[in-house]
């Protein structure tokens, strides 16, 4: 066993974020970050757009970036959590500057403010078009310059640990006291004790296939809160992002930045009609539910696979100059923006619901606390608005930061058992695995996305319940591996988006549904 102060699980901006400084302030304290990928495999690393933060007091405010937070969420977000975030967003930015972090600046010197679908001003900050590149660089580099810190690549965080594997009388109100982590190199169930446990597993995205996401956005901290018995909401908010570079053989998708269309580029049907303006006065620039959704219906009508995005009337130098790495991608993709059009289609892309914190991060759970985007804050709504993830998870892991650093939980001194996998055996073939992973995600795209419908939302719960089924009989028997564990989670987070989007009678933001 492994004892330690604070165990985080997940290693993208939140998750460093609250480690770095709760270091920097107890560095007698031991602190432990398990991440399944490699260090700097995270949600965060592929953030495009940047921070959205009000920097400007005269062209902006912080109740114009709360009034536009406030739209885009579609009457569903926390008016008390928006004003707080965005008033804190300054703050927090200030903070990765001191660390390092580099943000692009105009010929004045001033940065260079990017402005992004719903947003009524330009105030997205951001490095060219890898900000949570920059961001996550900047992060592992301090972690790694505090001794008081660990950082376990290739450990894969299987359950957390409350009363239930105790085996003593569950409350009704339950604790974590750690979780239980597999060493994927050497197969070895390893459990840590932790007096706190910070869940900043980020997205889902990969439960679609379709994605804009990394591949390890299998909803992991979710569907382990879910079984733990924590409090999850608002899961059928899956945020589609208008303009993932189209590819016929599905999987992770590039992502082409909000900011692409920011920077005045069209969005038309095969025929070159502009086709935005039909559905929404702001055009391309209209928020990402309404975008997702106008394209969803140019595509069912037309038939076609894909819409384009059109950049060939831009600046070429300034495109360059402010989306490097998007036009080198599309260069290497045989699409030369100059004189070609963009093939894109909507991917999944956020996840606005998930574990119920408060303002502090913590969750239903005592000394179970979450940030990111595996969380419902209440600030997203029913539809985030551009670039206010990376704020929010900077905030919230600020907030975490102040509350544990003046309440500590209460001694226990409870035996853990170890890991149970008596009986168990190394699965002959994973067929199972492959096959219902398929079949799991093609029935999430074709029944539950961005156009749903309660005839296939009953069906997908029917079918994903044989799913279920199937693959619990193969978790009880099979000695564990990441794979299994993934689809396992995603299974549940499947569950929880179906039902939650049955119960939902009515359509906010990015949801919606025929029958409503």
């Amino acid at each position: 066993m492994i004892k330690t102060s604070f165990l985080i699980i997940g290693a993208g901006v939140a998750g460093l974020t609250f480690a770095v400084k709760m270091a920097e302030k107890f560095p007698n304290k031991r602190i432990i970050i398990v991440t399944k990928g490699n260090e700097d495999e995270s949600n965060t690393k592929y953030a495009q757009g940047g921070v959205a933060v009000v920097l400007d007091n005269e062209a902006d405010s912080f109740n114009q970036h709360i009034q536009d937070t406030l739209v885009a969420g579609d009457g569903l977000c926390d008016p008390l959590v928006v004003e707080m975030v965005v008033k804190e967003g300054p703050k927090r930015l200030m903070e990765l500057i001191n660390w390092g972090a580099n943000f692009d600046l105009n010929a004045k010197g001033n940065f260079d403010l990017g402005k992004e679908g719903g947003h009524s001003v330009y105030r997205v900050v951001h490095h060219k078009d890898i900000t949570g590149f920059e961001i996550e660089k900047t992060l592992l580099l301090r972690v790694h310059q505090l001794s008081n810190i660990s950082l376990m690549s290739h450990h894969f965080a299987l359950e957390l640990i409350t009363e239930h594997h105790l085996k003593i009388k569950e409350t009704k109100v339950l604790s974590c006291y750690g979780a239980y982590v597999l060493n994927q190199k050497t197969g070895n169930i390893i459990t840590i004790k932790s007096e706190n446990t910070i869940l900043a597993t980020g997205g889902i995205g990969t439960v679609y296939g379709h994605t804009t996401n990394p591949s390890i956005a299998t909803g992991d901290g979710i569907a382990m809160a879910y079984r733990a018995k924590a409090k999850i909401e608002d899961m059928e908010f899956v945020q589609f992002h208008p303009t993932a570079l189209y590819n016929a053989e599905g999987g992770t998708s590039f992502l082409i930045s909000e900011a692409v269309r920011g920077f005045g580029a069209y969005l038309k049907n095969k025929s070159g009609q502009r086709f935005m303006l039909d559905y929404d006065a702001r055009g391309e620039l209209a928020s990402r539910d309404i975008v997702s959704q106008s394209i969803d219906s140019e595509l069912k009508k037309s038939g076609d696979s894909h819409v384009f995005l059109d950049c060939t009337h831009l600046d070429s130098k300034a495109f360059k100059k402010h989306f490097p790495n998007i036009y080198k991608h599309c260069l290497e993709n045989h699409i030369d923006i100059i004189k070609d059009w963009i093939p894109v289609v909507p991917a999944a892309h956020y996840l606005c619901g998930g574990i119920v914190v408060d303002k502090h991060g913590k969750t239903s759970i005592n000394n179970l606390f979450a940030c990111g985007e595996c969380t419902k804050t209440g600030l997203h709504g029913a539809n985030r608005l551009a670039s206010n993830s990376l704020l929010e998870a900077l905030v919230y892991a600020h907030n975490i930061f102040k509350y544990v650093s003046v309440n500590t939980p209460k001694a226990n001194d409870f035996l853990i058992p170890v890991w149970n996998d008596k009986g168990t055996h190394i699965p002959k073939e994973h067929i199972l695995i492959t096959h219902n992973l398929s079949q799991l995600q093609a029935l999430m795209r074709d029944y539950v996305g961005i156009v749903r419908s309660n005839n296939r939302l009953t069906k997908a719960k029917d079918r994903l319940e044989f799913i279920y089924r199937e693959i619990e009989d193969l978790y009880k028997k099979s000695t564990i591996t990441p794979s299994l564990c993934e689809l396992r989670n995603m299974i549940n987070v499947a569950h929880l988006i179906i039902c939650q989007s049955i119960e939902r009678k009515y359509n906010k933001g990015g949801f919606y549904k025929i029958d409503n």
